[in-house]
């Protein structure tokens, strides 16, 4: 069974180098999904509140027979409830779905800057990790401005920005900044969209024995980011942790990193409206 090398976070806590993304699944299919990564040696599993499968997650982590402990659960704060008592309020409704006395890592899922009230949220993240609710706490699709308000009002930095990042969008001046002061980058869409049938890719998956998918996951983990790529086909889902028994080439690590087009997929943090 093959369990991931782990980073170590700025609170001293470690989070996993690959886990399992669950958007879109819905409960069921997070359940099976979740159970069946556990099992093949996944310790981080990504969730959020506007996935709608907190509690698929939650109950096949309660029937794994992977300790608690070395499961790393992590869930995310969604727009509507920005704001101190709204995010302390929120936090409660996530960790009931889930069934958990604890949550490993919580995220805000987006800054909504022109709510503007991230900071007042960033101030409830830091009481439930002062309660022991959360063991860590952290963002997602913040920008390093905005990392840089909630620190200068708070004194706390965020252990994980979980940000999209793909080879056809590497944000090689983010992941400075990032590296810089220490946050770690957790991947998000780590795989793109359109990029595995490229031929160039194709010939370094042949050249390991490796699926093109493999071969870019292995690209976020030479980098010393986070992925979580999301999958409910279980023989993805073993491929997708199958990647820490080869290594890239830095002709190769060069070659991949022509991929990047600036192509954003998703939102941008500066607009993005998510409610």
């Amino acid at each position: 069974m093959t369990v991931a090398p782990t980073l170590e976070l700025l609170d001293g806590k470690t989070i996993p180098q690959l886990g399992l993304g669950t958007w879109p699944l819905d409960d069921d299919d997070a359940y099976a999904a979740v159970g069946t990564a556990l099992d093949h040696g996944y310790r981080l599993i990504d969730s959020a509140a506007r996935y709608d499968n907190e509690v698929g997650v939650g109950r096949a982590v309660a029937d794994s027979d992977v300790s608690r402990e070395e499961i790393v659960v992590t869930t995310k704060l969604p727009g509507a409830d920005h704001g101190y008592e709204e995010a302390l309020a929120g936090f409660e409704e996530s960790r009931r779905r889930l069934g958990l006395e604890y949550v490993d890592l919580y995220l805000i899922h987006w800054p909504l800057p022109t709510v503007d009230r991230y900071v007042d949220t960033w101030s409830a993240f830091i009481y439930l990790r002062e309660q022991g609710l959360v063991r860590s706490i952290g963002v997602s699709n913040f920008t390093p401005q905005q990392i840089e308000r909630i620190v200068e009002a708070t004194g706390v930095w965020p252990v994980v920005n979980q940000i999209e990042l793909h080879p056809d969008f590497s944000q090689a001046d983010v992941r400075g900044w990032h590296a810089e002061h220490g946050v770690a980058i957790e991947s998000w869409r780590p795989l793109g969209r359109g990029l595995l049938g490229h031929p160039r890719l194709a010939q370094i998956a042949e050249g390991h024995g490796k699926t093109p998918a493999q071969v870019v996951l292995r690209w976020h983990i030479q980098l010393g980011l986070v992925a979580i790529p999301k999958s409910g086909n279980p023989e993805r889902i073993a491929q997708n942790l199958d990647v820490f028994d080869f290594a890239l080439s830095d002709g190769q690590l060069a070659a991949l990193a022509e991929f990047d087009r600036d192509n954003r997929l998703g939102g941008d943090p500066e607009s993005h409206v998510e409610l």
